[in-house]
C-alpha cells in the first residue's frame, strides 16, 4: 500500500467505471479532509489503532479507505457497486487480513456485530436513512466515535447550531448524540465534483437521561416530526390535530390523543410559561420537547 494515494486510487477506478449519478459516486481526493477524517478520532477520546473496528459505509475508489487501513483498524468496507468492490479487492490485496468487503446495500443489510467506528463519505441521498440506521445499530451496540462526510446544508439540520434550524433530523439525533460541525469542504475535493459544498460532521455519544430522566423515544421522534411538518404553525394547533402514525405506539389512538393534549393544555408542565403553546415548533429547545413527549406518553384514559 506504500505506492497508493487518494488521486491515484479514483483515477484507476475511473479508468474502469463512469461514475454513477443515482449512487452518488462523487470520489473523494482531498488528502487534508480524509487526514482530519481520522484526526477527529483521536480528538473525540477514541483514536483508531488495531482494536478499532470501522464501518466504511461507500468505499468506492478506497481514498479514505487507505488512511482508515494505514491506522491499523480492521475495516469493514460496504459497497454497493461490483466494479468498485473488484478495484478495491485489486488495489489493496495485500491488506485481506484487515480489510472485509461487503457486497451490497447499507441500508438494507445487517451491518457485522461490535463495530467501534463509523468514518464514511456518505452519497448525500442516503444520508438521512443512514443516520437513522446508526442510531438502530447504537441502541444495540453503542458506537465510540462517528464521523461522516455530508452535504453542508445537511449537516446544519444535524447540528442545529443556527436559530431557527431545529429540525426533526436534528431532534432525533440530540436524543444519543452531540453533533459537531467540523471544516467545510468544497466540491473540487472530489471527482467528479459535486455541485455543492460538503461538511465533516462528528456524532459523539451522550447519554441524555442523566440530565432528563428516562424519555420517552417513539412519542418524542413522532411529536416532533408532527409539529415539525407544519413549522409555521403554533403548537397548540399542531397538537390538536392528530398524528396520522398514532396507532403505530402500542395503546394509542385518535380518542387517547385528543384527552391527553386537552390535559396538557389545561395543566402546562410547571417549566414553561403559560402562553407556551402559542410558539411556533423551532422556539423550544430540545428538552422541552422532551417534557411534552414525556407528560403525553405517560397519560392515561
Amino acid at each position: 500500500m506504500d505506492d497508493l494515494n487518494p488521486r491515484l486510487l479514483v483515477d484507476l477506478l475511473r479508468d474502469q467505471i463512469v461514475p454513477d449519478k443515482s449512487l452518488g459516486q462523487h470520489f473523494l481526493l482531498d488528502k487534508k479532509v480524509i487526514s482530519r477524517s481520522i484526526e477527529i478520532c483521536s480528538e473525540e477520546g477514541f483514536p483508531l489503532n488495531s482494536d478499532s473496528k470501522v464501518l466504511e459505509i461507500g468505499p468506492g475508489p478506497g481514498s479514505l479507505t487507505l488512511s482508515l487501513l494505514r491506522s491499523e483498524a480492521k475495516v469493514i468496507g460496504i459497497e454497493i457497486d461490483e466494479d468498485a468492490i473488484s478495484h478495491l479487492k485489486r488495489v489493496f490485496g495485500d491488506a485481506n487480513n484487515n480489510l472485509e468487503l461487503i457486497s451490497g446495500d447499507a441500508l438494507k443489510l445487517n451491518w457485522p456485530s461490535n463495530i467501534t467506528h463509523i468514518v464514511a463519505n456518505l452519497p448525500y441521498q442516503i444520508s438521512s436513512p443512514v443516520l437513522e440506521k446508526i442510531q438502530q445499530y447504537h441502541s444495540k451496540t453503542p458506537l465510540s466515535a462517528i464521523v461522516l462526510l455530508v452535504q453542508d446544508e445537511f449537516a446544519e439540520r444535524m447540528s442545529m447550531e443556527h436559530f431557527g434550524s431545529l429540525s426533526p433530523l436534528g431532534l432525533s439525533l440530540w436524543l444519543d448524540f452531540e453533533v459537531n460541525l467540523d471544516r467545510k469542504v468544497p466540491g473540487g475535493a472530489f471527482s467528479p465534483a459535486p455541485r455543492v459544498n460538503s461538511r465533516l460532521v462528528s456524532l459523539t455519544p451522550v447519554d441524555r437521561s442523566e440530565d432528563n430522566g428516562e424519555i420517552s423515544r417513539k412519542m418524542f421522534r413522532l411529536i416532533t416530526q408532527h409539529c415539525f411538518s407544519s413549522r409555521r404553525k403554533k403548537i397548540r394547533t399542531l397538537l390538536s390535530q392528530v398524528p396520522r402514525r398514532i396507532s403505530r405506539i402500542r395503546g394509542w389512538h385518535k380518542s387517547r390523543w385528543q384527552s391527553a393534549i386537552e390535559s396538557l393544555l389545561l395543566n402546562p408542565p410547571e417549566e414553561f410559561s403559560d402562553d407556551w403553546f402559542d410558539n411556533r415548533p423551532d422556539v423550544l429547545e430540545p428538552e422541552e420537547w422532551v417534557i411534552i413527549a414525556n407528560r403525553i406518553s405517560s397519560y392515561v384514559e
